[in-house]
């Protein structure tokens, strides 16, 4: 059963992240493996134990095909951001990652430690990683750290080992979400399978995105983009005026406003 925004709300506030169901028609899911199988084919592996030496990663996705828009513009999803974030978000990268057969477990990492932020500090990254295929324990499942968001001195923690791991095991078409400063990683695949999901992330409107959109994106292809998903990939201000264009809303050069 789909949680409702405000349970979803109150597990995050308590574990650091809820799985969402029923979020898009199970179609979209398909028409979403069926775009990324050539783009999978024909990319390489990792380059190192974290980006997965076999692990395959597919970045900009909003630039190789329209199907990837339900999926950084969800309305039910975009809430749930925005409830966390606040109204002035980013989309800070869309990437496909499969995890291939053999791959070991990715690290613990919290994705927010890109930004010199002394802890705690009010959430500015937000996650979430659609399943296209079945997520287990034994494929790869995202691993969690429940409530290690509220932890006040991260790196002591992890030396002391007081805390679980547990794996986001989830159906395809489930959506996993999860705030960018929760301890977590990509499990390893022990199963003759690969595991494939996009993650699809989001930021506080003030601060640099993850993945240069402005360069992914050429603006022959935001200017196909609905008004909303344009304002996500940066072509917008965060009040008052970061991001302007002599003086106005970088929207307006995309011919709306």
């Amino acid at each position: 059963m789909k949680p409702t925004l405000s349970e979803s709300l109150a597990a995050i506030e308590e574990t650091g992240y809820v799985v969402l169901s029923d979020v898009v028609p199970m179609a979209l899911f398909d028409d979403l493996e069926a775009a990324l199988a050539p783009l999978l084919e024909a990319s390489p592996t990792g380059r190192n134990d974290f980006e997965g030496e076999r692990t395959k990663r597919i970045g900009a996705l909003l630039a190789k095909g329209e199907v990837f828009q339900a999926v950084a513009a969800n309305d039910g999803v975009l809430d749930l951001v925005e409830a966390v974030l606040g109204p002035n978000i980013q989309v800070s990268i869309i990437q496909a990652i499969q995890i291939l057969p053999g791959e070991n477990a990715q690290g613990l990492h919290t994705d927010d430690a890109l930004y010199p932020l002394p802890h705690p500090h009010p959430p500015v990254v937000f996650n979430t990683m659609w399943a296209i295929d079945d997520f287990t324990e034994a494929n790869g499942a995202t691993r969690l750290i429940p409530g290690s968001h509220r932890w006040d001195e991260p790196l002591s923690r992890l030396e002391r080992g007081d805390y679980e791991v547990v794996a986001a095991e989830m159906p395809r078409g489930s959506v996993l979400a999860w705030l960018g400063n929760l301890w977590h990683e990509g499990g390893a695949n022990t199963t003759e399978r690969p595991r494939l999901g996009i993650t699809m992330n989001y930021n506080q409107a003030w601060i640099r995105q993850q993945e240069n959109q402005y360069l992914a994106l050429p603006p022959e292809v935001v200017e196909a983009f609905p008004e909303r998903l344009q304002r996500l990939v940066g072509w917008d201000i965060h009040p008052p005026f970061i991001g302007n264009v002599d003086g106005r809303n970088p929207i307006k050069l995309l011919g709306r406003g």
